[in-house]
């Protein structure tokens, strides 16, 4: 009985889900969501019900009409409402703005859209406010006399604007301070004769209606001054709109300020070029004295264009720009940020100035701007005019004194974020919106809320339902079945085995399709995400699709069709149901000459040409009149070119009319002509056809002429016959020789029709000569050009290799993904805007291009996002050479390149890619071994270029040719000829290479002349030639020297020349603050002939020095060789620059076996080149082969030693025998110690042990010949000559009183009674670590009595690695005695070493105690004792450095979250060049303001550094956790985890961070005034400008990006994530968290609601993976941006689970191994030395690295580079360019695979820019683990300028970005540059810092 009722029951629920699946064909966007319960159902949005009848056997969930017509008795629905609670009717009576309705209440259902009207009215004649705020410096002269004298028309221009008016009046120049302003006393007196004192901003006349006081006012005004270009009008427009009592606006009045200049701006972070130190960012705060002076401008930076934007909408104040020419192009761009504005171009002398008003004025008055404010995350409001069109940034036309209708459309969405709205918060969902015009103080306020009701019977369940079968409760009428029991009445338990036949389609075999299980009769589907269905026969990614998106994104997929939302039809959804996008000019559907379906117009007239509204075709509409001219003359007066019998072939009929209506709807084009005949005016008009079936437009014609007064019209007859014969007999003659020619060609004796081919059959390329990376092929067409041919074509690389070639045999992976560059004709004219990468018209075009491209090629499978668009135009292609070409990028798998040139191919033949026109007929699609594309001969067209790419690689063979072929015509009747051509690039040998000697030379101003020499290295010899030529850079022609150029000759055999170039003096005019800018031009060597080629250095780069500059001394080669035979060895050493006086350098040898010289080397005045001569003979031993080196130091005051400082000589056998010359072999045994001539061999078998912090022990065999041994030692990286000298005994010494944690190095030798025998070679040794002394001087920067930041330098003997801090700070009495508990910071990392204590007791004495530790144990405390209130207080002159830690000092135990962070943001602009750094210690930071030769490289003050061998960084850190007890507190700051350091900048939408370190060497050097070492910051110049970055803060609500994300590992398989706030304007309300593996899965997500917490913890998760996380915080505006990181455990895992980690097995967290940091060497201007380290984590055998390069801004191939061996680990790159940013990837290859990329960004820069410029090279490195775009951390650090052993300056900055909270990209700039003074003294100082 069981068994039956089983099946009965199971029989019925089959049938059910048959009647379901019939009706499927009715399924709608409620039965498509599939809700589970009542609640659900009604909360997916507008019609949609559920019926919770206990007997109902349809779909519960549907649409009301449905479960009323399927006799549902009771329905669970709800509705929306609309109700206006205010609404006063506008009086036009009244002379200011007002809005109708004023307040109203709506309700929405998710997915909702409802309308409101809404009525406008600003007055015609309604009071003014005008403000006039003009430029005071000393160029406005003339500007302020012509104001003056327009004084009265100015107040009568006012007057006929408005009946109630103000007008008031202010001034500025800049900030007071250098550079700004010229701060000598006499200037800051009287900048020019008679002018005022400079000054920033002062409010001269406040609004005021009393126009002769204005006037009398302004006549007293005088013209200031300033000294750099841009003024600082931002400050003056920040205070008029903030300062609003001040300066008088009123509230119900239109509020404008004209601003008058012409220069451009300063805005914000320009305050941080002021030399007395970078300025607070702006307070947004009045700071005007009674007076009006502004008293802020040296205090605060200016303000950011956002605020500015920000404000003036706030207060209702519209700027007017009036500009002159000089920097109208920067007002250009910056007035569109406002939302109304006006921009009008000034003349020189202001005279226009009323006209630019009165036109402004205007125009502002007749358009309006009308946004949504505050608005709810859940709703979406947007207003469109009364006929319906949408303004995307809210601009509307309106008259003045007229009631202006709009309408707000309120639209409910139906997710926020990534869930449905219903589970957002409530104030997500309910919210006061504002809808205001920008300029009115009144608005429309609607009370919205989004409805998420829930049902009351859910509130009431019946449990254990009789009809559940008492295995379910009955919930809304439905069973919720209890575990283990399912079916619609719970009567089927799931252990139950059923027969699988009950889940096979009719027709099928397979249960439930293969996509689920057969559980009780019904199929479980294995995904429901992806399969449903009874039988799971529905794929849901499997409905139609609309532009490749499934269900056109406007629905879902349900049961095999699309279910389209409420607002969308269709089979795809592709149809909206509104109309708007029929939509015509006029507000009308379809001009009313059609009807709208599909959202498209179908006309009713389609014989017309006419637009997608059904309006007249406006390209056809153009020629309308023209067209129609002649017939119109010839039917109404028998004149024109048609009359007589031509007119009968005129394809329509006129009509004659008394009076033409212009005005009817009909018309299209209303048309004024002058008869030739009688020279009268003849008007007619072209309308729409009466009857739709027509294909003519109807005309009409006006009856009666304008004729013009009689006169000599007899002349007028006669002058058109004459011309008119002329014209015939032209005419006669063109058409006989066109027809001519074009029957000549059809004849067949004279050519059979139209043929195409290549110009030529082959082109011999030689790859230096090579200016770009493609070809020009000119193809050509013969025959009659009647008609358009299109010749598709093909290029293949490398085809003279054979099958059996090394290259062709290796076969390329085809899942490999390569680049694509693609190329495509746009069909639009090309501007010269788009040649400029910023321009708005660029931006705006290339995102439509790409979005385009981006659409189409995701049909390509493991397609990604083009990239690198560029825009550019191609010569040579018929009458489409002006056309935009459009050049970008596509990355796809290698396999794919046939598919994208099928799919390219047939886009460009249809003329579209989506919405993107192209030109059919070209296109080029390569990869990097061929290309396919296509050019068109337009007609008349006879030769088009075919832009060949050439595949140009660095393993290309000597010789390799390319195949270029003609493939066939598609379209057109020419055929192939030439089908072929050959291109042969040669890789030439050199006979000559041209260089300088050196990148940079400097030359004494009163030296008068350069000499310059060019060096000439012979492979081949002959003549040959080479041009050059100088150019300015900062030096300037005929002022600071003069320009030459010319070719240099040289003869066989020469090698150097030099080129002259005379020096200048200054002239009298130079001033003071131009002259401190150093002086440099540079030389190009260029067109080297005969066989010649550029070699290292083909620019160099001159700096002119005002005072001598010393002589640069290096040998002539870096190798010498000579034979044993030979008598001498002589190294030529030269001498370039100065060469005037006397100087001497010294000379040694290093590691000769045989020898240990030194001696000078002295060169007379004018003397350029002498001989280092070594005699071999003169030593006893045997002359043998080997190798050493010769090293020049040491040099005199007025040289230095340049970049050879040393040499290689190589002495080989001279008889080639291998036998040893002039002596007899001596066995060398090592019990023979003693030489020929008696010294001692050098000990062997020595060993070097570190016995302690001070102590290293020595042993060595002993030699049976001596008497005693001498050990030799010194710190590393100190000269040899100043070693100490230990005498011992016996065969070991013990070297005490050394430095802890030192490097040494050692020699010993043995003695004897013939004296020192020969030492050993160098052994090295450190010592151990001990404790660390005492931090350097405390600091203290007094913020305010309760405030202060106390900072520390580093011990000055660190003796090993700091590893943590300690800071203790107690209240103390007058006795010293403590009167307090004193609280304890600890900072784990060393790193961190600042720290900001707040809540400290007024007026309390503190004692502050410091200490460090290293590995050994804590140091000695240092300690100061201070008294805030006893201090001046000095706010500190930069903001407060984001991520200091900041301590409470008031806080209790329980203060866990101690540590706050500061949201003020030091900012510098991608525009600038100069260096922002965030943070300083005392050694840059004094008085609280920057120490100014930290700024400013090149002070003049003496600076001593003591190094050791860690890394300090001067920076703050970010810690999380706290950990108290009661006799004190003790707060952990950790390093651990991702601490780091951040500065915030607004860049493309992300946060930019940097922390600045400043990196120490174990050695130690001192450097004085007369060194010339200047410290330096190289910052590379970041591309885009001041605007590029200003819509990241547009939306002041939404908060950024969480600035930092933390790991740390709880266990194998939990983790904690913590997150830094975001920085919002807005309270953040909470966050998200999602995760998931890095190799996809479900997606997670965890909600914080609470706004305060910051951290969660993430359980199970899976041991060895990778995960990615992401944080992102919310406020009432929206979601913020993601913080991206990702992370993996690492753990033992249990062998008999691949999920389940070992019980007690370690963990460890990290993140995917990649290379070392990149390191670059500039070889040369276009070549680079690449090197890297290994990967730290191999994971396998390394089999090789793969190393790519392309340019950092597009343009250019993607180079790729096999290095095949595991100790390879660098790579030389040559063919780049200078000042060109080249972005470098390298991936290590291991028996695992490929691993994560390194990336390095490298810019061969042509310049120095510094004095210490001799000899100079940068080297970048860049790391980079996951490239994640949300955001970008960055930490620069900077180490200390050293003398390295070889001479050179050099000082090293890394910086090191992070992604996602993982330290993913680190970049590391090094200078080298020549120590320009004469000793370097080597002293080590203890005392570095100062108590």
């Amino acid at each position: 009985m069981g068994g039956w009722a089983l099946r009965l029951a199971v029989g019925i629920y089959v049938l059910m889900l048959a009647v379901t699946a019939g009706h499927a064909n009715e399924v709608n966007h409620c039965s498509a969501a599939r809700a589970k319960t009542c609640s659900e159902c009604i909360q997916i949005g507008k019609g949609c019900a559920y019926c919770p009848d206990e007997i109902f056997e349809y779909e519960r969930c549907d649409l009301k009409e449905n479960l009323e017509a399927l006799k549902c008795s009771r329905m669970v629905t709800i509705e929306s409402s609309r109700k206006i609670e205010q609404n006063v009717q506008i009086n036009q009576a009244l002379k200011y703005s007002q809005v109708a309705p004023q307040l109203m209440h709506m309700t929405l259902l998710p997915g909702e859209e409802k309308e409101v009207e809404m009525e406008v009215f600003e007055p015609a004649r309604g009071p003014l406010d005008l403000y006039i705020l003009m430029d005071f410096s000393n160029s406005m002269s003339d500007d302020l006399d012509n104001l003056k004298k327009m004084g009265k028309e100015l107040a009568d221009l006012v007057g006929d604007l408005s009946d109630d008016y103000t007008i008031g009046f202010g001034k500025f120049v800049d900030k007071v301070t250098e550079p700004q302003t010229d701060m000598r006393p006499a200037k800051l007196a009287e900048p020019w004769s008679n002018s005022d004192p400079p000054f920033s901003f002062r409010n001269v006349i406040t609004l005021t209606n009393d126009t002769n006081s204005f006037r009398q006012k302004l006549q007293r005004e005088r013209i200031s001054g300033n000294l750099d270009a841009p003024e600082g009008g931002f400050d003056a427009i920040l205070q008029t709109a903030v300062c609003q009592e001040q300066i008088g606006w009123r509230q119900h009045s239109t509020h404008l300020l004209v601003f008058s200049t012409e220069s451009a701006f300063h805005y914000e972070a320009d305050g941080a070029n002021v030399l007395a130190g970078i300025l607070d960012r702006n307070d947004e705060q009045c700071h005007l004295t009674s007076d009006g002076k502004y008293t802020h401008d040296v205090r605060q930076d200016y303000p950011s264009i956002p605020t500015l934007v920000r404000l003036l909408v706030k207060h209702n104040i519209i700027p007017i720009f009036a500009i002159t020419n000089h920097s109208y192009s920067y007002y250009e761009k910056l007035h569109e940020y406002f939302p109304i504005a006006e921009l009008g171009q000034l003349q020189e002398d202001s005279s226009n100035i009323l006209s630019i008003l009165g036109k402004a004025f205007e125009n502002i008055r007749s358009k309006i701007s009308i946004r949504a404010e505050d608005r709810p995350k859940a709703v979406e409001a947007k207003v469109l005019s009364q006929s319906g069109t949408f303004s995307e940034f809210g601009n509307f036309k309106i008259t003045p004194g007229e009631i202006g209708k709009f309408r707000v459309r309120l639209k409910a969405l139906t997710q926020v974020g990534e869930d449905h709205v219903c589970k957002a918060s409530q104030a997500d969902r309910e919210g006061t919106l504002r809808v205001k015009p920008t300029t009115f103080n009144s608005a429309l306020r609607i009370n919205a809320e989004v409805l998420c009701h829930t049902c009351d019977c859910e509130k009431t369940p019946v449990k254990n339902a009789v009809r559940c079968n008492g295995h379910g409760d009955l919930v809304c009428g439905k069973c919720q079945c209890s575990e283990g029991w399912q079916g619609p009445f719970c009567n089927c338990s799931t252990g139950v085995s059923t027969d699988s036949a009950m889940c096979i389609e009719p027709g099928k075999s397979e249960p439930c399709s293969g996509r689920g299980d057969c559980m009780c009769g019904t199929c479980v589907c294995y995904n429901p995400n992806q399969f449903e269905g009874p039988f799971c026969q529905f794929d849901k990614s499997q409905c139609q699709r609309f532009g490749g998106f499934l269900c056109n994104e406007r629905g879902s997929c349900s049961m095999g069709r699309c279910v389209c939302t409420p607002d969308w039809s269709g089979d795809a959804c592709e149809c909206p149901i509104s109309n708007d996008s029929c939509r015509d000019s006029k507000g009308g559907i379809c001009n009313e000459r059609g009807v709208c379906k599909c959202g498209r117009c179908e006309c009713e007239h389609s014989g017309l040409p006419l637009s997608p509204t059904c309006e007249a075709n406006f390209q056809q509409q153009l020629g309308m009149c023209e067209s129609k001219r002649s017939c119109v003359q010839c039917q109404a007066w028998n004149t024109g070119e048609r009359k007589g019998r031509k007119c009968d072939e005129c394809p329509f009929k006129i009509v004659m009319v008394e009076e033409l209506e212009e005005e009817d709807k009909n018309v299209i084009e209303a048309c004024s002509f002058r008869d030739e005949d009688d020279d009268c005016t003849y008007h007619y008009t072209v309308n729409y056809p009466s009857n739709i079936t027509d294909k003519e437009h109807r005309v009409l014609v006006k009856k009666k002429k304008d004729c013009p007064p009689a006169g000599f019209l007899w002349l007028i007859p006669l002058i058109m016959f004459l011309m008119l014969l002329l014209g015939l007999l032209l005419l006669c003659c063109w058409k006989y020789c066109s027809c001519c020619q074009a029957c000549l060609a059809l004849l067949p004796c004279c050519g059979r029709g139209r043929m195409v081919g290549f110009k030529e059959d082959h082109y011999m390329l030689r790859q230096s000569l090579l200016t770009s990376d493609h070809l020009d092929t000119p193809m050509v067409r013969t025959g009659p050009p009647k008609s358009t041919d299109i010749v598709r074509w093909k290029v293949t690389d490398n085809v003279h290799r054979g099958p059996n070639h090394p290259q062709n045999q290796i076969k390329p992976n085809p899942n490999e993904t390569i680049q694509y560059p693609v190329s495509l004709r746009l069909n639009r004219q090309y501007s010269e805007t788009l040649s400029h990468l910023e321009s708005r018209d660029t931006d705006v075009l290339r995102r439509e291009v790409e979005d385009n491209l981006n659409d189409v090629f995701l049909q390509i499978p493991g397609a990604q996002r083009v990239q690198k668009t560029r825009f550019r135009t191609q010569r040579n292609s018929g009458k489409r050479q002006n056309n935009t070409i459009v050049d970008t990028v596509l990355t796809a798998p290698r396999a794919s390149y046939p598919d994208i040139v099928k799919l390219t191919d047939k886009q460009v033949q249809a003329g579209n890619f989506r919405d993107l026109k192209v030109v059919p007929g070209y296109y080029t699609v390569a990869n990097d071994r061929e290309a396919a594309g296509a050019v068109e001969f337009q007609e008349g067209v006879e030769s088009v270029d075919v832009r060949v790419p050439l595949f140009i690689k660095d393993e290309d063979d000597e010789k390799k040719e390319l195949l270029v072929q003609a493939v066939d015509v598609p379209f057109g009747i020419a055929k192939i000829g030439k089908d072929h051509v050959n291109i042969t690039v040669i890789k030439e040998h050199a006979r000559s290479i041209f260089t300088f000697l050196q990148p940079s030379y400097t030359y004494s101003r009163q030296d008068g002349v350069a000499n310059i020499p060019i060096s000439r290295e012979i492979i081949e010899d002959g003549r040959t030639q080479v041009t050059y030529c100088t150019r300015d850079l900062t030096a300037k022609d005929k002022k600071d020297y003069i320009s030459v150029d010319g070719d240099m000759s040289y003869g066989p055999g020469e090698t150097q020349k030099t080129v002259p170039v005379k020096l200048l003096e200054l002239g009298e005019g130079d001033g003071l603050l131009e002259d401190k800018q150093v002086k440099q031009f540079v030389m190009d060597l260029s067109n080297p002939r005969q066989g010649a080629k550029l070699g290292r250095y083909p620019r160099t780069t001159i700096t002119i020095a005002d005072k001598p500059e010393p002589s640069v001394v290096m040998f002539k080669k870096g190798t010498q060789t000579y034979n044993t035979a030979d008598p001498l060895y002589s190294i030529p050493v030269v001498r370039t620059r100065n060469q005037e006086g006397p100087a001497t350098v010294y000379w040694r040898t290093n590691k000769a076996s045989r020898f240990d010289i030194s001696s000078p080397l002295k060169f007379a005045p004018g003397e350029m080149e002498k001989n280092v001569v070594i005699d071999p003979r003169a030593y006893p031993s045997p002359i043998t082969p080997e190798t050493f080196q010769l090293e020049l130091f040491d040099p005199s005051n007025n040289a230095i030693v340049g970049e050879r400082k040393t040499t290689l000589v190589n002495v080989i056998d001279g008889r080639g025998d291998g036998k040893i010359q002039d002596f007899p072999q001596m066995e060398m045994a090592n019990q023979v110690a003693l030489s020929p001539g008696g010294r001692l061999y050098s000990p062997t078998n020595i060993k070097a042990i570190a016995t302690g912090a001070k102590n290293i022990r020595l042993n060595w065999n002993p030699s049976t010949k001596a008497i005693g041994y001498k050990v030799k030692y010194w710190i590393y990286g100190d000269p040899e000559a100043d070693a100490q000298v230990l005498d011992v005994k016996t065969p070991q010494a013990e070297l005490t009183n050394l430095y802890p944690y030192c490097d040494y190095e050692m020699r010993v030798c043995g003695c004897n009674a013939l004296g020192d025998g020969n030492y050993s070679d160098i052994i090295q040794c450190q010592t151990l670590e001990d404790v660390p002394g005492e931090p350097g001087r405390l600091a203290f920067n007094v913020i305010s009595p309760t405030v202060t930041q106390v900072s520390w330098a580093e011990p000055a003997e660190t003796n090993g690695v700091i590893t943590s801090y300690e800071v203790i700070y107690i209240p103390i009495d007058e006795g010293k005695k403590p009167t307090g508990a004193s609280k304890k910071v600890m900072i784990d990392n060393p790193k961190k070493r600042m720290l900001l204590i707040e809540n400290l007791q007024p007026s309390q004495t503190y004692c502050y105690k410091v200490r460090a530790r290293n590995k050994v144990g804590w140091g000695p405390y240092r300690e100061a004792t201070i008294n805030l209130a006893t201090q001046p207080t000095r706010p500190m002159s930069i903001p407060i450095i984001p991520d200091i830690p900041i301590v409470d000092a008031e806080a209790g135990d329980e203060y866990d979250s101690y540590l706050m962070y500061s949201n003020e943001v030091l900012r510098s602009p991608t525009s600038s060049q100069r260096p922002s750094v965030t943070d300083l210690t005392e050694d840059q930071f004094v008085n609280g303001k920057w120490d100014q030769n930290f700024l400013f490289p090149g002070g003049s003050s003496s600076l001593s550094r003591n190094v050791s061998s860690s890394s300090s960084t001067y920076s703050h850190s970010t810690p999380r956790t706290a950990a108290t007890n009661h006799s004190s507190t003790t707060t952990y700051i950790s390093g651990k985890g991702g601490s780091t350091t951040h500065r915030y900048d607004v860049r493309d939408g992300g946060l930019l961070t940097e922390e600045v370190t400043l990196r120490k060497r174990s050695e130690n050097r001192h450097y004085t005034e007369g060194d010339g070492v200047r410290d330096s910051i190289v910052m590379g110049n970041l591309s885009g400008g001041f605007l590029d970055n200003l819509d990241s803060r547009f939306n002041p609500g939404v908060p950024e990006t969480p600035s930092r994300l933390v790991f740390s590992a709880l266990g194998p398989t939990a983790l904690k994530v913590s997150w830094q706030e975001p920085n919002c304007e807005t309270d953040v309300l909470g966050y998200c968290v999602l995760y998931q593996l890095i190799n996809g899965g479900e997606v997670k997500r965890i909600e914080v609601n609470n706004p305060a917490q910051n951290s969660v913890v993430v359980q199970d998760l899976l041991p060895n993976q990778s995960y990615i996380f992401k944080v992102k915080a919310q406020s009432r505006e929206g979601w913020g941006p993601e913080r991206e990181g990702v992370i993996t455990i690492e753990s033992a895992v249990d062998p008999k689970s691949p999920l389940s980690p070992m019980p007690g097995s370690p963990f460890t967290l990290s993140t995917p191994s990649a290379p070392g940091p990149l390191i670059f060497s500039a070889l040369s201007p276009d070549t680079l030395q690449l090197s890297w380290e290994k990967p730290r984590k191999p994971n396998g055998d390394i089999l090789g690295y793969v190393v790519t390069c392309e340019q950092l801004h597009g343009g250019g191939d993607l180079r790729s580079f096999q290095v095949n061996s595991n100790a390879a680990t660098s790579l030389t790159v040559s063919d780049l360019k200078e000042n060109m940013p080249y972005k470098f990837k390298v991936q290590a290859q291991t028996t695992q695979g490929f691993g994560p990329e390194r990336e390095g960004i490298i810019t061969i820069e042509s310049q120095d820019g510094g004095s210490m410029s001799q000899y100079s090279s940068q080297s970048v490195t860049k790391r980079e683990v996951f490239n994640l775009p949300t955001e970008i951390s960055s930490h620069t650090m900077f180490s200390e300028p050293f003398v390295s052993s070889d001479g050179m300056m050099m000082m090293s900055s890394r910086q090191v970005t992070e992604s996602g909270g993982t330290v993913t990209r680190q970049v590391e700039m090094v200078q080298r540059g020549v120590v320009s003074s004469s000793t370097v003294t080597k002293r080590l100082e203890r005392q570095y810092f100062e108590a």
